[in-house]
């Protein structure tokens, strides 16, 4: 089940906030300029189908998308938990960083954890399957995709380079919550 957490920045332990509520999780997002939408499949997708039967069972919402923000590429991510890079790939994006264009997933299976700090606060966002989540460029965030990663999902860039994290050098990261599958809400 999704969920969000809004922490104050200093209270890591405390959220003033906790909630599975579609609808209260999109609004309270929307507030710091984040899109969180749900969609569903046209057709059904299982793993291990191809990355264009998973765009074509989504294809609907990944058109309007792209119409609505001008994206250049969309391509499909797919890790498992026996990938042999995966402490490495989740150890890319657990420090606080940027981007410089929009950050959009779409989880079409599995899990991860979007941390986006926006002063005074720090907003925990655990997106599962159906969630879709935007993060306006130069937003301060991190990712964990936890231990034993696995999802999949639809990406989308404006540049090709976009996806280049840019780090601040701080540990707030490491004073939140990580990512463990089954975690208590």
């Amino acid at each position: 089940m999704s969920r969000l957490r809004i922490f104050p920045q200093d209270q890591p332990d405390t959220p003033n906030l906790s909630t599975s509520d579609q609808a209260q999780i999109a609004h309270e997002l929307a507030k710091i300029g984040v899109g969180f939408e749900q969609w569903r499949a046209s057709q059904p997708v299982k793993p291990g189908d191809t990355p264009e039967a998973i765009m074509q069972a989504y294809r609907g919402d990944i058109d309007r998308l792209v119409a609505e923000r001008g994206f250049k590429t969309v391509d499909v991510v797919s890790i498992a938990p026996d990938n042999p890079q995966r402490e490495a790939m989740r150890s890319k994006f657990l420090d606080e960083h940027y981007h410089k264009e929009d950050e959009v997933r779409f989880f079409v299976a599995g899990s991860g954890l979007f941390t986006l700090h926006v002063e005074p606060n720090v907003y925990e966002i655990k997106c599962e399957t159906g969630d879709l989540i935007s993060v306006p460029d130069s937003t301060l965030h991190w990712f964990d995709m936890g231990p034993q990663p696995s999802f999949v999902a639809i990406r989308f860039f404006t540049e090709p380079d976009g996806w280049v994290g840019h780090f601040t050098g701080s540990d707030l990261a490491q004073q939140f919550p990580r990512y463990e599958e089954g975690q208590a809400a």
